[in-house]
């Protein structure tokens, strides 16, 4: 269940690693998008890369092909490589290309980690904010501030004690994307806000909750949520409470104690439009 682990806890060396390289990752990236030399160009299913996705993903993928040789690893970039453990990395490079190449100071770095046990690591970096959220299974989720994040220096997430829906702060991704009915239910029942750093307001208390919905997600998209939202003592699924990592690629993140009232509120709801096709239209 996404919403409670049994399994033991993940090694905490691990978790200082991931939170090395996602640094490392977001001061790339950052510098990257100050610095405007990159070009981006369409891949095959019409989303945006540019040569900074391409360039972070292959020094996370040479780090860890370098510290754990034996763990398979997949990339939103490069795909699967595989591995002899069992265990794999999950790397969003530059998670909100979009945003990257718009100027618009809101993407992430995202990584992940499984074992035998599922779900073990989730970092979510979000360098221009110089503020990193990590989580490692039975050890907890932090915020960690600055440039160079180290959990020594993080403090301890946890999620808001909300009980009622009525009036929820609810962030909303992607609303373009939404469809009228899920759009109107919604709006008639929570407090509905744009979404900036959806999983580190959730995770803080700041949100109470948090919708994705319209076109799917990407599994290196929702690959670090189960174990932070989980750690922080929330819960996350699709929009139809099936595990977020199985499901239709939707997002529901919520405190925990609001997840079944939302789930009830959504039921049935379509969650996508074709919101590309309007922007295209003259």
């Amino acid at each position: 269940m996404d919403h409670a682990f049994d399994a033991p806890p993940v090694d905490r060396e691990l978790l200082d690693l991931a939170v090395r390289l996602a640094g490392r990752a977001g001061q790339m990236s950052a510098e990257a998008f100050f610095a405007g030399d990159w070009h981006s160009r369409r891949k095959e299913d019409g989303s945006e890369v540019t040569e900074i996705d391409v360039a972070v993903e292959d020094f996370l993928r040479a780090e860890l092909s370098n510290r754990t040789p034996d763990d398979g690893i997949f990339g939103e970039e490069g795909g699967a490589t595989s591995g002899s453990s069992g265990r794999r990395w999950i790397i969003d490079p530059v998670n909100g290309t979009t945003y990257f190449t718009h100027r618009v100071p809101l993407f992430t770095n995202d990584l992940a980690y499984e074992d035998e046990h599922g779900p073990a690591i989730g970092v979510i970096n979000m360098p221009l904010r110089q503020q990193m959220v990590v989580a490692g299974r039975g050890l907890g989720c932090w915020v960690l501030p600055g440039p160079d994040p180290d959990l020594r220096s993080g403090r301890r997430a946890h999620v808001s004690g909300r009980t009622a829906l009525g009036g929820a702060r609810t962030l909303m991704h992607n609303p373009a994307g939404w469809p009228e009915e899920l759009l109107s239910a919604l709006h008639r029942r929570v407090f509905l806000m744009p979404s900036t750093g959806m999983i580190a307001a959730l995770v803080t208390g700041w949100a109470d909750a948090g919708v994705i919905a319209g076109p799917p997600m990407g599994y290196e998209d929702v690959a670090p949520m189960p174990v932070i939202v989980t750690e922080a003592g929330g819960r996350v699924t699709d929009l139809g409470g099936t595990s977020v990592l199985q499901g239709d690629m939707s997002v529901l993140v919520t405190n925990g104690q609001l997840h079944e009232d939302f789930l009830q509120l959504v039921k049935d709801l379509p969650r996508s439009r074709d919101w590309q096709a309007l922007a295209n239209e003259e």
